[in-house]
């Protein structure tokens, strides 16, 4: 069994910033991708950012400038700083890896719970 947590989400203000952490544990022989997901109320989920082993990152255009992420490979973790925050980025925020089990197994994707991030206007 693998798990995600996430921490670090709350109600801010627009301008504000925050860090969300996610941190990953279980069965895991190794960690393809980690990212950042997040779905408002009425929408779809949508990608925010992910990062590679090699730490190669992508963002979503509306975040691009504002947010980073990155990764503890020793700690199975990720994060995402989020600055500038606006009351569209209003969401509950997914962490996502891509986790191999074992050496030959295939990547399978987990996820968390999700943590609420409110930005007030």
């Amino acid at each position: 069994q693998v798990q995600l947590v996430e921490s670090g989400g709350g109600l801010v203000q627009a301008g504000g910033s925050l860090r969300l952490s996610c941190a990953a544990s279980g069965s895991i022989f190794s960690i393809v991708t980690m990212g950042w997901y997040r779905q408002a109320p009425g929408k779809q989920r949508e990608r925010v950012a992910t990062i590679s082993t090699g730490d190669s990152t992508n963002y979503a255009d509306s975040v691009k400038g504002r947010f980073t992420i990155s990764r503890d490979n020793a700690k199975n973790s990720v994060f995402l700083q989020m600055n500038s925050l606006k009351p569209e980025d209003t969401a509950v925020y997914y962490c996502k890896a891509v986790i191999r089990i074992t050496y030959v197994s295939r990547p399978v994707d987990a996820w968390g719970q999700g943590t609420q991030v409110t930005v007030s206007s």
